[in-house]
């Protein structure tokens, strides 16, 4: 217990909950949920854990130092008492990122600058050396986050975005987020029990998250690197444990998923990261309209799409598309619980079918609903008489 600490873990809005979920399942104590981050306490083992195995965490954060801050020279002054040789040596180099919700402090990139000049005098004044700033690959990458006068200095685990899986080497013009294909796929309530299908399924975001849920296959294996590699008190022992008792945890899927896409280049992009992630075995992509298609057997399905919204991909009448997109469910796709994601609000009433959900969320900053259709083998009407007739 004496070697935990504090961390916080970053996520999307409307993600928290399940991150949270996610946080305990895999061991964390005193888990708090905030906006767009949950806090947590474990130790240096979970924090390798929780950047290998967390599907809706964008960046890992261990804070070392919190006090209340009342114009940039106290900042310069709090920043240089800090022991910097705790975490770094002066030959090595370093990245401040900043975040500021203050009137006091209005820059982000100002507060950046005067937390590198405070660690760099320290190390000059005491050493006689400095680090160098790497913006790319830093030794050691600093978080600072005021909100309005308390600011809280932390040290990123993660480095790069955790969005980034290290399997995606071709994407199309506009590509899902990992973390929020991951949420999108726990929000649908998706249990690897069934046949999965992604019918716009561009560069295959959606399926290859779907697919390493359904096989309990932890997010980041295929990572590079995490910032936490270049910390001096880095453990690749205790790594290599943490990895090998995740991957012992993977299970068989047996049930089939497929895509589709219109676009031949993004059928052999899906396809190329799909092999990347060493999924092949469970997903096909092909080419095909998805308004043209049509469910195969009686097995229910489990169908997940993000379309066009009209922002990033032009469509040329979004009425008829959306449109296209009901007829299609309703008479192609009985016996399937057809989930999509859209920021263009107005065109879900175009769908003329009724959702049973709408969640909201943001793709990127565009405001956004996960909508749910229930589509039923024959009519609603007629499944209701049949369980009335059963249970009489």
């Amino acid at each position: 217990m004496e070697n935990n600490f504090k961390m916080v873990a970053k996520t999307l809005f409307g993600f928290e909950e399940l991150l949270a979920k996610e946080l305990r399942d895999l061991g964390a104590l005193e888990v708090n949920i905030g906006v767009r981050n949950v806090s947590f306490v474990g130790d240096t083992g979970f924090m390798y854990k929780a950047n290998l195995g967390l599907r809706t965490a964008i960046k890992i954060l261990k804070p070392i130092n919190s006090f209340r801050v009342a114009n940039e020279q106290d900042l310069y002054d709090r920043i240089y008492k800090m022991p910097w040789d705790n975490y770094m040596s002066e030959s090595g180099s370093l990245a401040i990122d900043a975040t500021v919700h203050s009137t006091i402090f209005t820059h982000s990139q100002y507060i950046a600058l005067k937390t590198k000049d405070a660690i760099v005098d320290k190390f000059r004044n005491t050493k006689g050396e400095r680090p160098n700033v790497d913006l790319r690959f830093p030794d050691l990458k600093i978080n600072v986050h005021i909100d309005r006068q308390m600011c809280t200095v932390s040290l990123d685990s993660s480095g790069e975005s955790l969005h980034k899986r290290g399997y995606k080497t071709a994407t199309n013009i506009a590509p899902i987020n990992e973390v929020l294909a991951a949420g999108l796929v726990m929000l649908s309530g998706w249990d690897g029990q069934s046949d999965f299908m992604d019918p716009m399924c561009g560069s295959g975001t959606i399926l290859i998250e779907a697919a390493m849920i359904a096989c309990n296959i932890p997010p980041n294996l295929m990572r590079k690197e995490f910032a936490f590699e270049r910390w001096q008190d880095w453990d690749v022992e205790l790594f290599e444990k943490i990895e090998e008792s995740l991957l012992k945890k993977t299970r068989d899927f047996h049930h089939k998923m497929f895509g589709y896409d219109k676009a031949p280049s993004a059928v052999r992009k899906a396809q190329d990261n799909i092999k990347n992630a060493h999924l092949d075995e469970f997903i096909t992509v092909e080419q095909a309209d998805f308004f043209k298609t049509q469910k195969e057997g009686e097995a229910h399905l489990h169908m997940l799409f993000n379309p066009p919204y009209g922002e990033r991909l032009e469509i040329l009448n979004m009425e008829s598309f959306y449109g296209d997109i009901g007829t299609t469910l309703k008479h192609g796709y009985p016996g399937t619980n057809a989930w999509f994601i859209t920021s263009n609000l107005e065109s879900l009433k175009y769908v003329g079918l009724r959702p049973s959900r709408k969640i909201k969320l943001f793709n990127a900053k565009l405001e956004s609903r996960l909508v749910k259709y229930e589509m039923y083998a024959g009519s609603k009407k007629a499944k209701k008489q049949n369980r009335e007739i059963s249970d009489s």
